[in-house]
């Protein structure tokens, strides 16, 4: 009768774990990610590579695991994570409060947002420089809207192009470029010739997306991105795919 007990006591925990108990039980992180927005995470030479690819790797390494990547589009990352179809998506997701409704978030990883780019040289160092100046933005993105509002006395340059935004301030035509965090860096990784600007225009926060019901995923995941913090892993990493951020 003992022995039956225990059985059923155990079957039971198994059940209220769930996945959670798997996590535990093997040495694979199964990560979804969309490989798509560089220079957060992309493909080169037939290899996952990026600053979310690295980072999540650390990770997995700090937890004794090796990562199981999954490939799929950026809009079915959280359903398929509520499907338990894989342990976590990674692929610079903005925390917010309507995804919190459905899943965890680790601790943030990385202040994404708005951010300006000037070419190497220029006399623009701040924020408060842009008044007045020129200033290119692509139509039907947040900067638009965003420099209308609260900086009424810079003149927009809209273009249709991504590409289109930065050519124009490296061949003068405007004075700077206001575009996402990744989008920058990347260019500057690919092309040079520009920098951004320390000061961000506006800061929203990446986090790892981990189910509610694997609470003992995100606080391992949160630990390992506290050790990787205080061992110089972490910097190392922002160091190479963020080189100028401070």
């Amino acid at each position: 009768m003992n022995f039956r007990r225990l059985v059923l006591k155990t079957s039971l925990i198994a059940l209220a774990c769930g996945a959670g108990a798997a996590f535990a039980q093997n040495n694979v992180l199964r990560v979804a990610t969309d490989a798509t927005f560089p220079p957060m995470e992309f493909v080169e030479n037939g290899k996952k590579t990026g600053f979310d690819v690295e980072l999540v790797e650390a990770v997995a390494a700090k937890l004794g695991k090796k990562v199981e990547w999954v490939d799929i589009d950026f809009k079915g990352l959280v359903p398929g994570l509520i499907a338990k179809r894989y342990d976590m998506a990674v692929s610079a997701i903005y925390i917010t409060d309507e995804r919190k409704k459905v899943v965890d978030f680790t601790q943030p990883y990385y202040a994404g947002g708005l951010v300006a780019m000037v070419k190497e040289g220029s006399p623009i160092t701040k924020l408060s420089d842009l008044d007045g100046k020129k200033v290119s933005v692509q139509v039907g993105t947040k900067s638009v809207g965003y420099l209308t509002e609260h900086f009424p006395k810079v003149q927009r340059v809209e273009v249709e192009k991504n590409q289109e935004m930065f050519n124009l301030v490296d061949i003068g035509r405007a004075d700077a470029a206001v575009t996402g965090k990744p989008a920058a860096f990347q260019y500057n990784r690919t092309r040079g010739g520009m920098k951004v600007l320390a000061e961000q225009i506006t800061t929203e926060e990446y986090g790892m997306a981990i189910r509610k019901d694997t609470p003992e995923l995100t606080t391992a995941v949160n630990k390992a991105l506290e050790q990787l913090k205080a061992d110089g892993g972490y910097k190392a990493i922002v160091d190479k795919w963020f080189p100028s951020s401070k």
